[in-house]
């Protein structure tokens, strides 16, 4: 069996958790988000923007937590596993705030390959803002553009998924992969 871990990247409030929610709603093995669960608990210790008040802090908890989101999605019995974002999106963020990061960033991306990866441009009629996702619709195209260019240095061919309907998309998406539930 050919086992295949499929990442839906791209800017915030470009459609990404509402696709993923599609997948599950059809029985897809599906990992979440983890940012804002990260957000969540930052703010149950006093912190109100983790991501801003100590991004290294912050990206190393993602970083840790999508490397483990990787190694459980290898393990699962299903030959498609889809995961709302990857490890060199935490890259990405690093890039787009201008700070650097320890080498073990970098190696987490060498070390845990996804088979595809599908991108999300920014829509601007679909994009709104709320308590965890802070950045207008003009940071969130930047933030394409860093995604964009992270991937790329690893070497991932980026499929870009066409603004449609959520079930357009999902259709999109799963013609491009060898689909078995």
């Amino acid at each position: 069996m050919q086992k295949e871990i499929i990442v839906i990247i791209g800017g915030p409030g470009t459609g990404k958790t509402t696709i993923i929610d599609g997948l599950i709603a059809r029985g897809f093995c599906c990992y979440p988000e983890i940012s804002r669960e990260v957000t969540m608990e930052a703010k149950k210790q006093g912190i109100e923007q983790l991501f801003l008040e100590n991004p290294l802090l912050f990206s190393e908890l993602l970083l840790e937590g999508r490397v483990k989101q990787y190694k459980n999605a290898l393990n699962e019995p299903h030959e498609n596993v889809f995961l709302d974002r990857g490890i060199p999106d935490v890259l990405a963020y690093m890039h787009y705030i201008g700070d650097s990061y320890p080498v073990h960033f970098d190696e987490a991306c060498r070390d845990n390959i996804y088979t595809k990866i599908f991108i999300l441009p920014p829509w601007e009629e679909i994009y709104t803002s709320d308590d965890e996702r802070y950045e207008n619709y003009e940071q969130a195209k930047l933030i394409y553009n860093h995604l964009t260019e992270t991937y790329e240095k690893y070497g991932y061919n980026l499929i870009e998924v066409p603004k449609d309907t959520v079930e357009g998309r999902i259709e999109f998406i799963l013609e491009r992969i060898s689909c078995k539930l």
